[in-house]
């Protein structure tokens, strides 16, 4: 049973994902907030598997509650998927930089929010379809970029490295298997050495560390 919880101030929206979640085997809606704030203490007293979190909100927005909710001690296995109204949200890079697993659009079909969610809570693939790509690559252009590599980008092998790389360009396992004329199975343990390498907290971190680093 994956324990979510669901964050937005707006009443139909969390309405429509509690009964969309309490409609289908597996999800459990464990808490509810209006608001960043009351996100923030609702995930240290229910310690949810996956957050929605919507980024503009009274109080403290979606931002700094995932920042707060990635940070606390007690909330490590906890994950946040961002919800946006926009494909072009300049929030969406930077949530992604703090920890958020991903995000997603408020209009994906519900079977897409579903499988994001079992993802996320498996601690699999940032979320990418290519919106995300999109906007990524936006937000770590010239302009956005940061200039310093992650300090354990060359303890990579060149082999982890590349792989990274196609990380960042939104590959799964599979994918990236397929183009290296890899097996599944090896696409998976380089992806995970580089995340142990780098301490990326899952995918969705390994692509930061990417585009910081020039590998993407």
């Amino acid at each position: 049973m994956i324990a979510v919880m669901l964050v937005d101030d707006q009443d139909l929206v969390r309405i429509g994902l509690r009964t969309l979640l309490e409609n289908v085997d597996g999800f459990e809606v464990v808490a509810e907030a209006s608001d960043g704030l009351a996100a923030v203490d609702e995930a240290i007293r229910t310690r949810p598997d996956v957050v929605l979190m919507d980024i503009r909100m009274p109080g403290i927005d979606g931002l700094e509650a995932t920042r707060r909710i990635i940070a606390h001690p007690d909330l490590g296995g906890t994950r946040v998927i961002v919800l946006t109204t926009f494909e072009r949200d300049e929030y969406v890079f930077e949530a992604l930089r703090i920890g958020a697993s991903g995000f997603l659009l408020k209009d994906t079909p519900p079977a897409q929010l579903l499988d994001a969610i079992r993802t996320v809570d498996d601690g699999g693939a940032l979320l990418a379809p290519s919106v995300t790509r999109t906007l990524i690559a936006e937000f770590v252009s010239a302009e956005h970029r940061p200039v310093s590599p992650h300090p354990q980008i060359d303890q990579l092998t060149t082999r982890e490295a590349e792989i990274v790389g196609l990380v960042a360009e939104g590959l799964n396992n599979q994918e990236i298997a397929e183009r290296l004329f890899l097996s599944p199975a090896t696409a998976r343990t380089h992806v995970s050495r580089a995340m142990i390498k780098l301490g990326a907290r899952d995918r969705a971190q390994l692509v930061v560390f990417a585009y910081r680093s020039g590998l993407a």
